[in-house]
């Protein structure tokens, strides 16, 4: 008996992530046919370009396109996309050297119903800007515009330069824009750091359903104007923000957590906090879920044990740099943390093994550690280990004393973890990488690059979910490379940056087994030859990105030909 379609979408939309609809489509004109339509977002790259004319007909119910690593004329693809009649609903033009307002203006004449708006790290970013994303894009709700990237217009001495400067975002644009886009939710102002208080007050009073701010490094907003956005903002529910505090906490800030009666996730990152300002959060008994800290200073344990005793909800915590936590306070803090699924306790040196497996065993809902530049490595482990399946993601880069012993308990108490980053982890063995790899057959992201200890890593087993592996300046060799090829048959992301001892011999391996493969770094891969890119580029379709080793220069002509294949071939 055959599915019907509807069928068969529904079980296709299990999948979480439209990369895996690739081998579906291979199977027949029906199954490619569901899953064309079934595809919702698009990345465009430099390889892209040549072929998005098919690609926009080809997905036909594409809402969401991110630019990424595009250095074409930006303005022309907006237009012809604006011409494919998608439902377009989130778009992306982040990290450009120029503001595209041609396309944007060419895009809004076909489809006004963009929702969804990033041009953080835009070029010259200015006022009219602002105020024409508003006239064309009225209703938007999500718009970041953070961090625009004005580096031309300084002179060496850090001084305006007239001739290149082109103009700023101030309190003007912040107006023109809010007053346009009255269904604003989210807006990331981050890294604009000339617009003051009243940007906060234009946001305030036009922008009824406004619920997240992020106003990160914005050096003119005062603790008033915060103060005041919240008490005017009755939907706020997160808030971003870093160097309160100096020189002191203001009363008004001080009070105003008391109306934020919605607020659920607050970040004050890199701030003078004080225990007064906790329990006064404390006190505000507000439906928290999200609570940065990190890099703050002038708190205690006192002020944090009594505000994590009013929240045992928290679902995120983020104390990076905590420098008064240790062991002990740690196991006091953690009968709060019912409920908690992330947190990061980098940077906090006195913590050691003792920390990172009562965490384990005392969270149970607890899905992501950081515990990255700590102490790890040190001190016994705790008498009783409980294995905690919950576990998906450590990331414990930069712990020098951290080691194989520490590696395979930790493989033992998190046997479906998928994401282990050791980075610069020089304690570690490859005897510690293979139990792990082992023992947690669900890990599909490692990233092990620059572990001095680890000498080789030759596999006999089958690692079936590894997608990314990241073995930057490793002593691995030829055959050891030739075994990953062989055993991690869904590789997608190889970094081998600085692995000396490769040669084109070890990239042939996982070129032929490594079906899926998207990207390779090759970069200070200096036995291995350059001739090999063009039959690496012919002998595996799936190829988008190569960057060559150093002193390699592609020429004009040979990028524009991978190009062609759907390859961009980088400079070393």
């Amino acid at each position: 008996m055959e599915l019907p379609e509807e069928c068969w979408e529904s079980i296709f939309s299990f999948l979480e992530h439209h990369r895996y609809f690739e081998p579906l489509s291979l199977v027949c004109k029906r199954f490619l046919s569901i899953t064309n339509h079934l595809r919702r977002s698009l990345t465009i790259t430099d390889p892209t370009l040549e072929s998005l004319p098919h690609l926009l007909l080809r997905f036909p119910n594409l809402t969401t396109i991110a630019f990424r690593d595009f250095h074409g004329n930006l303005d022309s693809v907006l237009s012809l996309i604006s011409q494919s009649g998608l439902p377009l609903t989130s778009l992306d033009v982040s990290c450009h050297k120029c503001f595209p307002l041609l396309g944007l203006k060419c895009l809004a004449s076909k489809i006004r119903i963009l929702t969804e708006l990033n041009c953080s790290n835009i070029g010259s970013l200015k006022d009219s800007d602002l105020i024409e994303i508003g006239n064309c894009f009225p209703s938007l709700e999500v718009v970041d515009i953070s961090y625009p990237d004005h580096g031309c217009g300084f002179s060496p001495n850090g001084s305006l330069d007239s001739k290149s400067f082109s103009g700023l975002v101030t309190d003007y644009g912040i107006l023109g824009l809010a007053s346009s886009l009255r269904r604003l939710r989210k807006i990331d102002l981050s890294g604009n750091t000339f617009i003051t208080d009243q940007a906060l007050v234009s946001l305030s009073s036009n922008c009824m359903f406004l619920t997240e701010i992020g106003i990160r490094d914005c050096d003119f907003i005062t603790q008033n104007g915060i103060a005041l956005a919240i008490r005017k903002t009755g939907n706020l529910k997160s808030i971003f923000m870093n160097g309160i505090g100096i020189p002191s906490i203001d009363v008004c800030f001080l009070d105003s957590f008391s109306y934020a009666r919605s607020l659920c996730e607050l970040d004050l990152s890199n701030s003078f906090i004080s225990d007064e300002l906790l329990c006064l959060v404390a006190e505000a008994n507000l439906p928290l879920n999200k609570l940065v800290l990190s890099r703050c200073f002038c708190f205690t344990f006192d002020g944090i044990y009594f505000l994590l005793s009013k929240y045992q909800s928290l679902a995120y915590l983020d104390l990076e740099g905590a420098n008064f936590l240790n062991d002990e306070s740690i196991i006091e803090l953690a009968k709060f943390f019912g409920n908690l699924t992330f947190i990061n306790l980098s940077l906090c040196s006195k913590l050691t093994n003792s920390t990172l497996f009562n965490l384990m065993g005392n969270c149970p809902l607890l899905t992501i550690i950081n515990m990255e530049r700590t102490n790890l490595g040190v001190e016994a482990f705790p008498a009783e280990i409980v294995v905690n399946p919950r576990v998906k993601s450590l990331h414990l880069g930069w712990n020098n004393n951290l080691n194989d012993e520490c590696m395979k308990m930790a493989s033992y108490v998190c046997p479906n973890l998928e994401v282990l980053d050791v980075t610069y982890c020089s304690g570690i063995t490859e005897e510690g990488i293979l139990e792990v790899l082992k023992s947690c057959v669900q890990i599909r992201c490692l990233e092990i690059s620059r572990c001095q200890g680890v000498n080789n890593l030759e596999l006999d087993f089958e690692l079936p979910k590894l997608e990314v592996l990241q073995a930057e300046g490793l002593a691995i060799n030829d055959e050891a490379l030739a075994s990953i090829g062989k055993r991690c048959g869904r590789l997608s992301r190889l970094n081998l940056e600085g692995c000396l001892n490769v040669t084109a011999r070890g990239v042939e391996g996982v070129i032929v087994n490594c079906k899926a493969l998207k990207e390779m770094n090759l970069r200070w891969c200096n036995n291995v030859s350059v001739d090999i890119v063009a039959w690496m580029v012919l002998s595996r379709p799936s190829l988008r990105k190569i960057t060559l080793p150093c002193g390699s220069v592609p020429t004009a002509n040979q990028r524009n030909f991978f190009l062609r294949h759907g390859c961009l071939v980088c400079q070393g």
